[in-house]
């Protein structure tokens, strides 16, 4: 697929080309609709060194998972995508970026049932990390979705708890599940996560010191009784102005990873 010019792949849409990692990596995707960002950003970066075998739940355009491989060289992904013009769309950026060869796409509901799952080759209890950004509506990241775009940004709560049973199916024994979400969900994710995972690790993340959080990471490990714990928060901005602090500006120009 050219991404120079609008297919019948991603339905007419105009695409524009952004630069993630200080340039080490090039992804398109639909100039309206959702788009990927910070939040993909700070979600690939999330992910252990430890791992090798990745599962990306809702991939989107892939961004989450290029950045975790170029990360991680020795990093191999599968991204599942339920929208099929944006599986097609992930899969030209793995090839764009040179690591086609590491990463597959699926074009697959995640909430289908097991069975579905396992038919279109997704392995139980195989992947050392699964990753989701999982759909919600953000006002600053744009103007509401059209009809067709909709699932991609709304999810009900049911839906959501969903989303961590899988993610907890094909999670390997001692493998790691990752979600980044709005604050507001941290009432949801809690005991999603700690029904099906140990050690439960909450990072909630402040645009600016004294500001109520905006996002969170969460993340529970497959088997793990380490207890609940409710880290301390990280502020992404400087007080004044755009610019980032030390350690997140180093994360979104490509130069250190999210430890945590």
């Amino acid at each position: 697929m050219s991404l120079d010019d609008a297919t019948d792949v991603v339905k007419q849409q105009k695409l524009t080309r952004d630069a993630f990692l200080g340039g080490r990596l090039t992804v398109s995707q639909p100039e309206k609709g959702f788009r990927a960002g910070l939040d993909s950003v700070l979600l690939g970066a999330a992910v252990s060194e430890r791992s090798r075998r990745l599962l990306d739940l809702g991939a989107g355009a892939g961004t989450a998972s290029l950045v975790a491989m170029a990360h991680l060289p020795e990093l191999s992904a599968t991204l599942v995508e339920a929208d099929p013009a944006m599986a097609a769309l992930a899969a030209s950026n793995l090839g764009a970026n040179g690591m086609a060869e590491r990463g597959r796409v699926l074009a697959l509901d995640v909430t289908e049932p097991g069975r579905v799952r396992a038919a279109a080759g997704l392995a139980s209890d195989h992947f050392s990390s699964v990753i989701a950004n999982p759909p919600f509506f953000d006002p600053g990241r744009g103007s509401a979705p059209s009809a067709a775009r909709s699932n991609a940004r709304h999810m009900d709560d049911d839906a959501l708890d969903r989303w961590v049973k899988a993610a907890a199916t094909h999670a390997a024994p001692d493998g790691e599940v990752i979600f980044i979400h709005v604050a507001e969900a941290l009432p949801l994710l809690v005991p999603a996560f700690t029904q099906r995972f140990g050690a439960v690790t909450v990072l909630p993340l402040l645009p600016r010191e004294g500001e109520p959080a905006s996002r969170i990471l969460v993340r529970g490990t497959k088997g793990s009784r380490a207890p609940f714990r409710l880290l301390a928060a990280r502020v992404l901005h400087e007080p004044e102005g755009r610019a980032f602090r030390p350690e997140f500006d180093a994360v979104f120009r490509g130069q250190g990873r999210l430890i945590w």
